[in-house]
């Protein structure tokens, strides 16, 4: 298949008009075959969510395969073409279970399942947000290493708050082996200096569930900034944090540290109203989404697609750069940028064509065309 007429994001992130070759799932030099026209498309690489709980109902802590097959169904639909979905603070036999069901997961459509996220259950109490306190435990090594067995390879991000008792232990013995981030975290700059020279090579949703920067305190966000180790998350929905914050990180972290990701629980893609995370109730209005009687934000409403809209139309980040943190970014983030994150000879065939005002028009995953999801779709996949 060649897709021809397109302005390309290339490997150097620029744009420019050539055609795309896709055959048998990967990119190719020359493709044969079908040519599609996508004259007045950007053609660029499908995103990749390092950070997102659920969508359409359903939510990776559920430990459901089906209910994520259909969340990587959706996923693809908006142009996320990779996912690694973040589960929750759990008791530890759920936490097991979660990660039994991602080593046996064989999805077959959507979105390619790359892994999870354990956001928890190493998490500071100040500092929980929405994650359930009554699971929080202290890291332990042991303990992480069956995570690890049960994953069977596909944990590739682990959050932790480096001030507990055998934070040090946990993140020097699997920052080797999977992504280790600081998050939902009360530690002080020094801390989180100390943590990265352990081997901490993120941060968990940059300003969210963390102290604020403070001339003479400036936390855990300084230290991640100024780390050129660190690569940090950024939720990009206009509501987590503000324009200008994002801007401001932007430019510290520039295009080569800046990972957007979305956050989103299971009320994307669904109606307002009463839904769950974590097992606690949250209330969904519009694109806020709170703990139910309580003002405490508890994950998005948006996917990624929508941050980076938000990432260009109100940060103001050129589309290229957008892209990058949202592409190649989390698929670093994740270790698998060999196989996705670049529109690359060799490399997957995840692409999306957007029109000039960012609509999704088409979405490739392993070179198959996928289903779209509109804006305010309800129908059941």
């Amino acid at each position: 298949m060649v897709i021809r007429g397109a302005e390309v994001l290339c490997e150097d992130y620029r744009f420019r008009q050539k055609d795309v070759g896709m055959e048998d799932g990967i990119f190719v030099e020359n493709g044969r075959g079908t040519v599609e026209d996508a004259s007045g498309c950007y053609a660029v690489p499908g995103l990749v969510d390092v950070h997102f709980h659920g969508c359409v109902g359903e939510d990776i802590s559920d430990g459901s395969a089906e209910g994520l097959a259909r969340m990587a169904r959706y996923e693809a639909g908006r142009g996320i073409t990779t996912i690694v979905p973040a589960v929750m603070t759990l008791p530890a036999p759920r936490l097991m279970e979660i990660c039994d069901m991602a080593a046996s997961f064989s999805g077959e459509e959507g979105a390619v399942f790359a892994g999870i996220h354990l956001e928890g259950p190493y998490l500071s109490g100040k500092k929980k947000g929405a994650q359930n306190g009554a699971f929080l435990q202290k890291p332990d090594a042991e303990q992480m290493g069956r995570f690890f067995e049960a994953a069977g390879g596909m944990l590739r991000i682990m959050t932790i708050a480096p001030e507990l008792e055998g934070a040090e232990e946990v993140i020097r013995a699997f920052s080797p082996v999977c992504g280790m981030s600081i998050g939902h975290t009360d530690c002080d700059y020094e801390t989180a200096r100390q943590a990265f020279r352990w081997g901490a090579d993120g941060v968990t949703h940059l300003f969210n569930a963390m102290n604020g920067l403070h001339h003479r305190e400036p936390g855990a966000a300084a230290a991640a900034l100024e780390d050129s180790r660190c690569m940090a998350e950024m939720i990009c929905d206009g509501i987590h944090a503000h324009p200008a914050v994002v801007k401001l990180a932007y430019r510290l972290l520039t295009a080569e540290r800046m990972v957007l990701i979305s956050d989103s629980m299971r009320a994307a893609g669904m109606p307002d109203g009463i839904y769950t995370l974590g097992g606690q109730d949250v209330e969904v209005r519009g694109k806020h989404a709170f703990l139910k009687g309580t003002e405490t934000l508890a994950g998005s409403a948006s996917d990624l697609m929508d941050c980076v809209r938000t990432a260009v139309e109100e940060v103001g980040l050129d589309l290229a750069s957008a892209i990058r943190c949202a592409s190649e970014n989390p698929a670093r983030r994740a270790r698998i940028f060999d196989q996705c994150g670049s529109i690359t000879p060799g490399k997957r065939a995840d692409l999306v064509l957007l029109d000039r005002q960012l609509k999704v028009r088409a979405v490739y995953v392993r070179g198959k065309k996928q289903k779209i999801w509109e804006d305010n779709q309800q129908t059941r996949l």
